[in-house]
């Protein structure tokens, strides 16, 4: 009698679900060390609180997948485990609901697979690698390559467009698209009493509000001014990131070179990543430990390729 197999599909509801299902990294991280702890070699290598955790479920479910003889039961029971969450306590505690809303359908999708998988459990079978597309699916950083790849595609169509007020509200959708690839949790823009903020994300469990433009010129100092009022308002523990495509006036940056709310990105940033020549967060990793040693809100993409 042939060897029962895991439905392909449900590698894949595993992956999305364990994406998904932790805001933070290291309770992601210590999800995994926990369920996993009889199988240490499974995370041998990854990065679990520094590295995506999209591209680390990727990479984990690639190596279940590979070996599946010998790890069918371990992933049955994980499968099993998350497609019984019902509470999701740190996406719960996000203003944004969508995250919150993605776990659910996630795991249900999950729930709904595994339901086929579970007399895998019962009769502990055993069989070998299948699953080609799903394995190829899951290789370090494919996924976050391709979706890069697509990014880089709408930046360029961006910078054609001659609408300026439709490019930046395109701009809007793409910073959050490029934001989310990395875990970065963002807020759309949002409008208060008195101000309009262009975004908001998370980042390392730091809040940041966000400036986004995409103006003809440079981004002016008393522009930077206004927007280190809008952060200092939020509080003491509040942080900004200004996004202007074509960079800021000089005596803007002199401005704010000793002292700064906030941390600056322009374009050659955002392409130094959408180009995979940087990550998105060991940049901003090095913009804040910047302008927390230095003061100053200028720390560029370019510097972190000639140390």
């Amino acid at each position: 009698m042939a060897e029962k197999k895991v439905n392909p599909s449900a590698y894949a509801a595993l992956a999305e679900a364990l994406s998904l299902i932790f805001w933070y990294k290291k309770s992601f991280a210590r999800f995994l060390r926990v369920a996993l702890r009889e199988y240490p070699e499974l995370l041998s290598g990854m990065e679990l609180t520094t590295g995506g955790k999209r591209d680390n479920a990727n990479i984990l479910v690639e190596r279940l997948a590979e070996n599946e003889r010998r790890y069918q039961d371990v992933t049955v029971s994980l499968m099993i485990e998350i497609a019984a969450m019902k509470k999701f306590r740190e996406l719960e505690q996000l203003e944004d609901t969508q995250w919150l809303e993605r776990a659910r359908i996630a795991v249900a999708d999950l729930r709904e697979l595994t339901a086929q998988n579970r007399k895998l459990a019962d009769e502990h079978s055993r069989f070998e690698q299948e699953l080609a597309d799903a394995v190829e699916e899951a290789e370090r950083g494919h996924a976050t390559s391709r979706a890069l790849e697509g990014l880089k595609e709408q930046f360029l169509l961006l910078n054609s467009d001659t609408d300026p007020q439709a490019r930046g509200r395109k701009f809007e959708v793409f910073l959050n698209e490029l934001f989310a690839l990395f875990d970065l949790y963002p807020r759309a823009a949002y409008s208060l009493e008195r101000e309009q903020i262009d975004g908001a994300f998370t980042f390392d469990t730091d809040d940041y509000i966000m400036e986004a433009k995409w103006l003809k010129g440079v981004v002016s100092r008393e522009q930077l001014d206004v927007f280190a009022k809008k952060v200092e308002r939020k509080g003491r523990n509040a942080l900004g990131l200004y996004v202007s495509v074509n960079g800021f006036s000089s005596d803007g940056r002199a401005e704010y070179s000793s002292a700064s709310p906030f941390i600056t990105m322009d374009g050659s940033d955002i392409f130094m990543v959408i180009d995979g020549r940087v990550s998105l967060d060991d940049l901003f990793l090095r913009k804040r430990r910047h302008v927390n040693e230095t003061g100053s809100c200028y720390f560029p993409a370019t510097h972190m390729l000639s140390e």
